[in-house]
C-alpha cells in the first residue's frame, strides 16, 4: 500500500470520526448531545444531589476510566474497519430494494393505484422504522441466545462504565451483523414502497423515514449507555424503550439477563415476554459475568471473541464424536 493510499484512509477514517458529532442521522450528533445534557439536568434536578452538576455528569471515575478508554479506541477502530471493509457494501441496499421492485413487477404486474408521496412518506416511515427495530430486536436476540454470536457481543457488555461512545464499542463481527441487518431492512422496504408509490421515494421520504430516529435521538438515546437514570412512565415504557431499561439491559444481575433487548420499541419486549420497567429495579452494576479482567485491554476485547468462539466450536465437534 502506498503512503498516499494509508495517509487516504487515516483521513477518510478521522472525518468519518468526526461526522458522527456533526451528522443528525449519528447517536452523537452534537445537538442530541445537548438535549440529552438538557434531560440530564433535570433527573439531577430531581435527584437533589448534593455535589455541582458538572461533577454530577463528568465524574472523571466514569469518563476517564480504563473501560472508556477502551471504548475511544473501539470507536476509532471501529470506524477504521467501516472505512476499509463495509463502506464499500452499503450500496448492496440500492440493488435489493431496485431488485424487489422488478420482482414484484414481473410477479404482478404494475399496480393498478399508486400511493401518493402523502401516503408514501406516512407509511414507508412507519414500514422502515417498525421493520428495522423488529429485526434489531431478532438480532439482538440472537446474540445473546447464540453462545458464539454472545462471545462477539459481550465485548459490547463488558463495559464497567457507560457514557455515549459506548453505543459504539462493539466487536467488528457484530458491527458487520448489524450493518447486513440494517442493509436488507433499508433495502426490502424501500423495494416494496419504491414499486407501490411508483418510484416516488426521493430525499423527501428519507427524510421523513428519520422522524421517528431523530425523537429517539433526540429524547435522551446517549443516555442509554451513561450513568444518568432517566425513567419514562411506565405505561410509556411498556411502548418505548427508557434509557434507564437499557441501563439494566447491561446489569451483571442475572435477573437481568436477555432483558429489554429492544432497540427504540418495548412492544418487542413486551410480546416476547423480555420487558422489565424501570421501577421493578433500583441499583444495577455493569459488567459481564466471569473474569472481567479478560476485557479490560484493547487487544483483547478484540482478539479474545475468535478465541472464544473457536473453543465453542471445538468443544461442539467433540460433543457431536
Amino acid at each position: 500500500m502506498s503512503l498516499a493510499k494509508l495517509l487516504n484512509i487515516i483521513v477518510d477514517t478521522y472525518e468519518l470520526s468526526k461526522d458522527h458529532f456533526l451528522g443528525p442521522e449519528n447517536r452523537i450528533y452534537y445537538l442530541y448531545l445537548l438535549s440529552s445534557l438538557l434531560l440530564a439536568l433535570f433527573v439531577y434536578i430531581r435527584k437533589k444531589n448534593k455535589k455541582s452538576f458538572f461533577s454530577y455528569l463528568f465524574d472523571k471515575r466514569i469518563w476517564t476510566s480504563k473501560s472508556a478508554l477502551n471504548d475511544y479506541l473501539i470507536f476509532s477502530f471501529n470506524n477504521l474497519f467501516k472505512i476499509l471493509f463495509i463502506g464499500p457494501y452499503l450500496i448492496i441496499g440500492l440493488y435489493i430494494a431496485f431488485y424487489i421492485n422488478e420482482y414484484l413487477i414481473i410477479w404482478l404486474g404494475f399496480p393498478k393505484k399508486s400511493l401518493s408521496i402523502g401516503q408514501t412518506i406516512f407509511f414507508y416511515t412507519i414500514a422502515l422504522t417498525l421493520i428495522n427495530d423488529f429485526l434489531s430486536y431478532i438480532v439482538h436476540l440472537a446474540l445473546h441466545k447464540i453462545p458464539i454470536l454472545w462471545e462477539f457481543h459481550k465485548v459490547h457488555h463488558s463495559a464497567t462504565t457507560m457514557n455515549p461512545i459506548t453505543q459504539y464499542r462493539i466487536h467488528p463481527v457484530e458491527l458487520i451483523l448489524n450493518n447486513a441487518r440494517g442493509i436488507m431492512g433499508f433495502g426490502i422496504v424501500t423495494g416494496i414502497f419504491d414499486y407501490y408509490s411508483n418510484h416516488e421515494l426521493d430525499t423527501v421520504v428519507f427524510i421523513g423515514a428519520n422522524i421517528f430516529t431523530f425523537l429517539f435521538m433526540f429524547f435522551g438515546a446517549n443516555l442509554r449507555h451513561s450513568h444518568v437514570k432517566l425513567k419514562y412512565p411506565s405505561f410509556l415504557e411498556y411502548i418505548f424503550i427508557s434509557p434507564y431499561q437499557h441501563q439494566i439491559h447491561h446489569s451483571i444481575n442475572k435477573h437481568h439477563y436477555d432483558k429489554n433487548m429492544g432497540s427504540k420499541l418495548a412492544i418487542w419486549d413486551f410480546i416476547f415476554g423480555t420487558l422489565i420497567l424501570s421501577k421493578e429495579t433500583s441499583r444495577i452494576r455493569f459488567g459481564v459475568e466471569g473474569n472481567q479482567k479478560d476485557y479490560s485491554s484493547f487487544t483483547n476485547l478484540i482478539w479474545l471473541p475468535f478465541l472464544k468462539a473457536f473453543n465453542l466450536i471445538k468443544l461442539l465437534k467433540k460433543v457431536r464424536d
